[in-house]
C-alpha cells in the first residue's frame, strides 16, 4: 500500500523515531497511525529515538582477540551511567560490537563520518557505470543513491547487518537495547588490527 509522505512525517514527528521506522511501522499496520505508534513502542524504536540527545560519558572500553590472535579490536560504548554500564546486559552488547566489528570490518561509525571525498568519488562511480544505460537522469541519480546506501551498509556500523542476527542493523540492536536498559547508549569509537596489514612483502629476485 502507499503511505504518504505526511504521514511518515507526522509519526515522526510523535514518535522521534527515524522516517524508515516509521514508514515500516505504517506499512506493518496497514496505515492505522495509533497502530503504528504502538508498533514502535513496542519494538523500542520510539522510545530508543527520544533518548538519542541525551549524554552518554559512561560506558565500557573493550578488547575482542579473534583467530588466535589474527585480528583484534579496541571499542568504546558509552551510556549514561555507571550502574548501567556494569548490567550483564550492556558488557554482552559491546562484546557483540567488537565480535562484529572483527567479522565485518567496517571502515566508520556512522554514515556522516565518511569524508566528502570518498562519497563524492563513490557517487562519481556510481554514475559512470549507468552512463550507457540509456536511462534517463532522474533514473540514474536514483541508481546512484542505492548503491551509495549499499556503500554504507558494507563500510558503516550502524548501517551494517549484524553478523549474529543479519536481520537487524547494528543500530536496531543499539535501540532494542536502549528501550530495555532506558538510557541513551553510542558507539563512539573502534580500531581494528589485522595482523600483517598494511605491510609491504619484499619481492624475491
Amino acid at each position: 500500500m502507499e503511505i504518504s509522505a505526511s504521514l511518515v512525517k507526522e509519526l515522526r514527528e510523535k514518535t522521534g523515531a527515524g522516517m524508515m521506522d516509521c514508514k515500516k511501522a505504517l506499512l506493518e499496520s496497514s496505515g492505522d497511525f495509533e497502530k503504528a505508534v504502538e508498533y514502535l513502542r513496542k519494538k523500542g524504536i520510539a522510545s530508543a529515538a527520544k533518548k538519542a540527545g541525551r549524554l552518554t560519558k559512561e560506558g565500557a572500553v573493550a578488547s575482542y582477540i579473534h583467530g588466535e590472535g589474527k585480528v583484534g579490536v579496541l571499542l568504546e560504548v558509552n551510556c549514561e551511567t555507571d550502574f548501567v554500564a556494569r548490567t550483564e546486559q550492556f558488557r554482552q552488547l559491546v562484546k557483540d560490537i567488537a565480535m562484529h566489528v572483527a567479522a565485518a570490518n567496517p571502515q566508520w561509525v556512522r554514515s556522516d563520518e565518511v569524508p566528502a571525498d570518498v562519497l563524492s568519488k563513490e557517487k562519481e562511480i556510481a554514475m559512470a557505470q549507468m552512463a550507457s544505460s540509456g536511462k534517463p537522469a532522474a533514473v540514474v541519480e536514483k541508481i546512484a543513491e542505492g548503491k551509495l546506501k549499499k556503500f554504507f551498509e558494507d563500510n558503516c556500523l550502524l548501517n551494517q547487518a549484524f553478523v549474529k542476527d543479519p536481520g537487524k542493523s547494528i543500530e536496531q540492536l543499539l535501540k532494542e537495547t536502549v528501550a530495555t536498559l532506558g538510557e541513551n547508549i553510542s558507539v563512539r569509537r573502534f580500531a581494528r588490527y589485522a595482523l600483517g596489514e598494511g605491510l609491504k612483502t619484499e619481492e624475491t629476485q
